[in-house]
């Protein structure tokens, strides 16, 4: 989810691209400082993600408008999490998942910190996208404390959204595979691999 300003307000709803509900439109929740990331970011991420998807277990831990989890459920994803802090986001996502009659998509009310916290299995996609107004900080947080957690395995892949003047800093374990920028935007995939006792898990640069 990309952020925006009361200058920009965001759009009432947005399309999905491909997939099962190719063509639908997601209700966007009326929560100023959430916006869809855009449909030619999307198209881009699932690209790079393309042969993922399918039967993957997925979770958007900044979940917003929901755009990202429910391209990735349209798109054949096995399970779906929404994890959002927000009650008018949640109640949102939740008579969206309804109205889609989405069975593999789940959605949490929770920080996403301690979200983590509570995964006991690894997952295969996780999209990372805080608000914008909480700086970067919170981004390499989280980017963090999933990095020594037990969400990850070998192929987990780790979309991340972000200002586009970020430095890119993710913990030591994780490569680059695909970056890009969109205005002011900037959207990065990772390979995530699991923490181990040996390696350190704080970002670097």
């Amino acid at each position: 989810m990309a952020k925006t300003s009361p200058k920009n307000q965001p759009p009432q709803r947005v399309r999905i691209i491909a997939g099962l509900w190719r063509g639908r439109y997601l209700q966007v929740p009326s929560v100023p400082s959430v916006r869809p990331t855009p449909a030619r970011v999307r198209e881009t991420v699932f690209n790079w993600l393309a042969g993922n998807v399918e039967n993957a277990e997925c979770v958007d831990l900044y979940a917003g408008s929901g755009a990202l989890g429910f391209e990735a459920a349209s798109r054949g994803a096995r399970r779906v999490t929404l994890v959002d802090r927000n009650r008018t986001v949640v109640q949102c996502l939740r008579q969206e998942t309804q109205k889609f009659s989405a069975t593999q998509i789940e959605v949490i009310h929770a920080r996403a910190l301690a979200y983590i916290d509570c995964l006991r299995e690894p997952l295969d996609i996780l999209f990372i996208d805080p608000p914008f107004a909480l700086g970067t900080e919170l981004l390499e947080k989280t980017c963090a404390h999933l990095a020594a957690s037990r969400a990850l395995k070998e192929s987990s892949l780790v979309y991340v959204e972000s200002p586009a003047d970020w430095a890119v800093r993710i913990p030591s374990r994780w490569t680059s595979l695909k970056s890009k920028q969109a205005g002011q935007v900037g959207y990065h995939l990772f390979a995530a691999r699991p923490y181990v006792p040996s390696d350190p898990t704080t970002p670097s640069s």
